[in-house]
């Protein structure tokens, strides 16, 4: 078989693991996006492949910047120090190795919770405030998702281009 055909192929298996990646947070999604992505642009080296290499790399490193933005920005908005979201990545972890999947979602909505209810004394301003944070987090998610997704589109159409003109 063809190298350009294998290569082809394992990219696309890595940008459907890095797509999931960015909603399972224990694989390495936008991460693995970029890297896939020049890796193939470079392997091919046409002209096709390095464009949508190219833009699909501009289009994740977008949805990770967004969804790290988001985050950042409702955490600063909701005056959450930075002792509540390390004791809500200390339970994230903790919560992934106890609960497999769902346990450092659960980890970190319950260690946030913890620390901002510890810092406020008043469970219903905790629980707005832990409340937008991981809003703030979902929605970051999904708007990481949507661009690995559409970096993976965009990657398709520089396959056809590819493979159509060799």
């Amino acid at each position: 078989m063809d190298t350009q055909i294998i290569t082809t192929v394992i990219a696309g298996l890595l940008l459907a693991v890095a797509a999931l990646g960015t909603i399972i947070p224990v694989l390495p999604g936008s991460l693995l996006t970029l890297g896939t992505l020049l890796a193939w642009g470079w392997i091919l080296g046409s002209g096709a492949s390095w464009w949508s290499a190219g833009i699909g790399m501009a289009i994740a490193l977008a949805g990770w910047s967004a969804s790290t933005v988001l985050t950042g920005r409702n955490l600063k908005k909701q005056m959450i120090p930075r002792g509540s979201v390390f004791l809500a990545v200390a339970l994230g972890i903790v919560g992934m190795f106890v609960v497999p999947v769902l346990g450092l979602f659960l980890g970190f909505g319950v260690g946030l919770l913890v620390g901002e209810y510890s810092r406020r004394r008043n469970l219903t301003e905790a629980l707005r405030a832990s409340g937008s944070a991981l809003k703030a987090m979902g929605t970051g998610m999904v708007v990481e998702f949507g661009c690995a997704a559409l970096a993976s589109s965009v990657w398709m159409i520089g396959v056809i281009a590819h493979f159509s003109t060799r």
